[in-house]
């Protein structure tokens, strides 16, 4: 199974906090139907946590009436959901051709070598965790990294170093 198909129980209820509370509110309002409210839900669950545990998806499914295997599907498929704690600094690299020819790959092996991190996994200090993901979109920029939803384009190992740096 991968990690995408694995939910992790933390035997704590979820609730949102005020603040997701009332986005919800105000956002279900502007939907068609409460089920139409997955990704908003999933995305305002991620934005308290920082990742999407069991409770959560019970939560929503409950919160919207609708199954938790729907908010789980959705979860699942999308790769901007998280479904496990992420580092403080979650670094996304495209995989495509663009950027895997144009030096992807040295990214990858230098943030195994500096950082002792492979992508899907988390680093032990919990401060970077890596993930190749499908298609970014700047395949003219190429290649590119994301961290924290942040793009960095035309990145090599060099770069890296200077962002890497920045960050703390």
């Amino acid at each position: 199974m991968s990690d995408r198909s694995q939910l992790i129980e933390t035997g704590v209820p979820f609730t949102f906090d005020a603040q997701r509370d009332a986005e919800f509110e105000r956002l279900v309002k502007r939907y068609p139907t409460r089920e139409s409210m997955i990704l908003p839900s999933l995305w305002l669950v991620q934005e308290q946590e920082g990742w999407i545990s069991a409770e959560a998806i019970a939560y929503i499914a409950d919160r919207i009436g609708t199954f938790a295997s729907k908010v789980f599907e959705a979860a699942t498929f999308y790769t901007m959901y998280h479904l496990r704690p992420m580092g403080k600094y979650h670094i996304c690299i495209c995989r495509t051709l663009s950027c895997y020819l144009l030096g992807k790959q040295e990214i990858v092996d230098f943030l195994n070598r500096e950082i002792g991190i492979k992508p899907g996994e988390v680093s032990s200090d919990k401060m970077f965790s890596l993930e190749e993901v499908e298609c970014l979109g700047h395949c003219g920029s190429a290649p590119v990294v994301q961290v924290n939803g942040e793009f960095y384009e035309n990145m090599n190992v060099e770069k890296l170093k200077e962002l890497l740096a920045t960050l703390n």
